[in-house]
C-alpha cells in the first residue's frame, strides 16, 4: 500500500476539479448545507439570547448591590465596636483604681497608713495602665533633658536653669505619646533659656 502525502492528495483533487471530474472526489462525502433559517427565526433566537444576557446582567447587578450593602453593614459594625478590645483591657485598670480607693479608706487606721495604702494602689494601677497602653503600641515620648523638638513638643514657657542647657526641656507639664508611628499627643513642656547669667 502506498501512502500519499496530504499535499500531494490535495494537488490531485485540485487537478481533478480542473479536469471536470467532480464525481471522482467523493461527492457523496460532502455534507449538504443546513437549511437556512428565516429572518424571523434568526430574530427570535437573537431576542431570546438578548433576554438571557439581560437576565444574567440584572442578577449580577443585584448580587453586587447586595454585596455592597453587606460590606457596608460589616464596616459600620467594625467601626462602631473598634474600641472594644482596648476598653476590655482597661477594665482591670478601673478595678484596680476602685480597690486602691477602698484600701485608702480603712476605718480604725490612721490617715498616714491610709494615704500610704492609697499611694501604693495608685502606683500599681498606673503601672497596669502603662502596660496596657504599651500592649496597644502607645508609648510615651522622653523629653526631660532632651533638646526641644517642635514636631513632638509644645513649649509652654521658658525658664532659666543652671543644670539644663538652653533650648533643652527642663520639665514636663503633660507627657507626649506616640501611637505606633503617629504622634498621638504632643508633650507640653518648659524649655530652658540657659543659666540666665549672660
Amino acid at each position: 500500500m502506498i501512502w500519499v502525502s496530504r499535499e500531494k492528495k490535495s494537488e490531485e483533487l485540485v487537478n481533478d476539479q480542473d479536469l471536470g471530474a467532480a464525481e471522482e472526489i467523493g461527492v457523496d462525502e460532502i455534507e449538504p448545507d443546513a437549511p437556512e433559517k428565516s429572518p424571523e427565526e434568526l430574530l427570535e433566537e437573537s431576542q431570546a439570547e438578548l433576554e438571557e444576557w439581560q437576565d444574567k446582567a440584572l442578577r449580577a447587578i443585584a448580587e453586587f448591590e447586595n454585596y455592597k450593602k453587606r460590606m457596608e453593614r460589616e464596616r459600620a459594625a467594625l467601626l462602631k465596636y473598634s474600641g472594644e478590645p482596648i476598653f476590655r483591657e482597661l477594665l482591670p485598670v478601673v478595678d484596680n483604681l476602685e480597690r486602691a480607693v477602698e484600701q485608702g479608706i480603712i476605718n480604725g487606721v490612721d490617715a498616714e497608713q491610709n494615704l500610704k495604702a492609697l499611694l501604693e494602689g495608685v502606683e500599681l494601677t498606673l503601672k497596669s495602665l502603662q502596660a496596657t497602653l504599651e500592649k496597644f503600641e502607645v508609648k510615651s515620648i522622653d523629653t526631660i533633658g532632651q533638646p526641644f523638638d517642635p514636631t513632638v513638643q509644645e513649649a509652654l514657657s521658658m525658664e532659666a536653669s543652671e543644670s539644663v542647657p538652653a533650648n533643652h526641656v527642663v520639665s514636663e507639664f503633660e507627657k507626649g505619646y506616640h501611637y505606633k508611628d503617629r504622634l498621638l499627643r504632643a508633650a507640653r513642656v518648659i524649655v530652658s533659656s540657659g543659666n540666665g547669667n549672660g
